[in-house]
């Protein structure tokens, strides 16, 4: 057992994406940098924000955007000198491959699988909530049947369903396509945005930042915990690493430029919700941009916004779902899961089956299951990715340390250090319910890779039972 260690080595790891069976190298700097945004942008404003200002930061929410964009900010550059040294499909699951070991890179893989998973199965019931309320204000009302999950009073949450199949089509049909259509929806989304900045700055009354901190200093760090779900888009970045045309310059480029511009978007946001409507009245709603401008008798800019956060959690989902089929083909590829999951279809140049089956593994979630509680599993998979992200760029560079790289992390190690404290800090201030349903989640995965992955590793079969060193 003690080969459960052994590591993928980079050069084979880049040797795989030249095959039949690889991934076409269609995307520039610019297409990522609007992936990341098309990720970044949308839960995080249209609905986190006021749910973290009620219940955790107050008026302190800009505190914790920082705090969760710093810590972000140290990961970011930590993924922006791993991919450039391994642009290859699998995100933080191929990097602790190569530099951790077989067994690390399951563990982050599976954990990867739970993040993307429930993230889709999550943004799809927003979406849901806003297209239904859209349809309610031009008089149409669907029956709770269709719109809400068995365990809330209905059969079937056919909206969320409904946006899933859409996707699951569009990301079928091929890479480029993909993006095209999400470069038009964070467009629309990030117009909408400014739109709300133009309408309610002139409403901001610094008397409602006022007490700035009402739940104290734990409360900024809980809200930070909490809204991090935000930022989690620049991983989905780095699943499209295989796709880059040049992913030396532009892997970098798209994955700290979408980071900068949502974190200053983030902070101006929030600092101008809180000064237009107290913070604990956000308790009324899960659209706190759209409830804002209908406070201050904004009602045509509310339903803009709307119509906005459909974008915004549209574009969410193609990119979520696209970085969920990149770790599963990943992890087939390489004998981890099922070798079905990592065929790539000629005509469309995309893992067909291993997006099939994400799409109905969602749609399940999204249709049939409340998911409240279990999203905040999303938050510490993402987290506990950074951590292994940064730990393997420390690794790498004790035992690769001539291997090129585009992009090198400054200050190293003591950058890459900070981001494992800073996203471990986090980890701390997530609820101890949501760290015990985690535990859980990586016994099966353990007792899935014992049983089946350890045994078809392709590691083993491309080296006759020898460990990779």
């Amino acid at each position: 057992m003690k080969d459960i260690f052994r590591r993928k080595p980079i050069d084979m790891l880049i040797a795989e994406t030249k095959g039949k069976e690889s991934l076409q190298k269609v995307l520039g700097a610019y297409d990522l940098t609007m992936l990341g945004i098309g990720a970044i942008i949308g839960t995080g404003i249209f609905v986190l924000t006021g749910i973290a200002a009620a219940n955790y930061s107050g008026p302190a929410l800009v505190i914790s955007f920082i705090l969760a964009g710093i810590a972000c900010g140290f990961a970011a550059l930590c993924y922006s000198e791993i991919t450039t040294m391994v642009p290859v499909a699998g995100s933080a699951y191929t990097y602790g491959y190569a530099a951790l070991g077989e067994f690390w890179a399951w563990i982050i893989g599976w954990d990867l699988i739970l993040e993307y998973a429930f993230a889709i199965g999550t943004v799809a019931i927003g979406w849901s909530g806003y297209f239904t309320s859209i349809l309610e204000s031009l008089g149409i009302t669907l029956p709770t049947a269709i719109t809400k999950a068995p365990f809330e009073g209905g059969l079937i949450n056919l909206p969320a369903v409904g946006i899933l199949v859409l996707i699951t089509y569009i990301l079928i049909k091929g890479v480029k396509g993909s993006t095209n259509t999400n470069n038009v929806i964070v467009w629309i989304k990030l117009a909408v945005v400014f739109l709300f900045i133009i309408l309610a700055v002139g409403h901001v009354k610094p008397a409602n930042w006022h007490p700035f901190m009402p739940y104290g200093w734990n409360g900024v760090f809980s809200g930070a915990s909490v809204i991090f779900f935000a930022y989690i888009g620049f991983d989905a970045v780095s699943t499209a690493a295989e796709e880059v045309k040049n992913p030396q310059k532009d892997l970098p480029k798209g994955i700290i430029s979408s980071l900068i511009i949502c974190t200053v978007l983030y902070i101006v946001v929030s600092a101008i919700l809180t000064g237009v409507v107290p913070y604990y009245k956000f308790k009324e709603t899960s659209a706190p941009v759209a409830f804002a401008l209908q406070q201050i008798g904004i009602n045509w800019g509310s339903a803009l916004v709307s119509v906005g956060a459909i974008c915004g959690l549209t574009s969410v989902l193609i990119v979520m779902m696209f970085g969920q089929t990149r770790v599963l083909f990943a992890m087939s590829r390489d004998g981890l899961l099922p070798k079905v999951f990592g065929h790539v279809n000629l005509k469309y140049h995309t893992p067909v089956k291993s997006t099939i089956l994400v799409g109905i593994v969602t749609m399940v979630v999204a249709g049939f299951t409340p998911i409240a509680i279990v999203s905040e599993l999303t938050n510490i998979g993402t987290l506990t990715a950074f951590m292994i992200v940064s730990a393997s760029v420390i690794v790498l560079r004790k035992r690769e340390p001539d291997r090129p790289r585009g992009f090198r992390v400054p200050f190293s190690p003591v950058v890459p250090i900070l981001s494992i404290a800073a996203c471990g800090f986090l980890v701390a201030h997530l609820q101890a319910v949501t760290l015990w349903r985690f535990v859980i989640w990586l016994a099966v995965g353990l007792a899935i890779y014992f049983l089946y992955g350890y045994n078809h590793s392709t590691v083993t079969d491309d080296n006759h039972g020898e460990k990779v060193i």
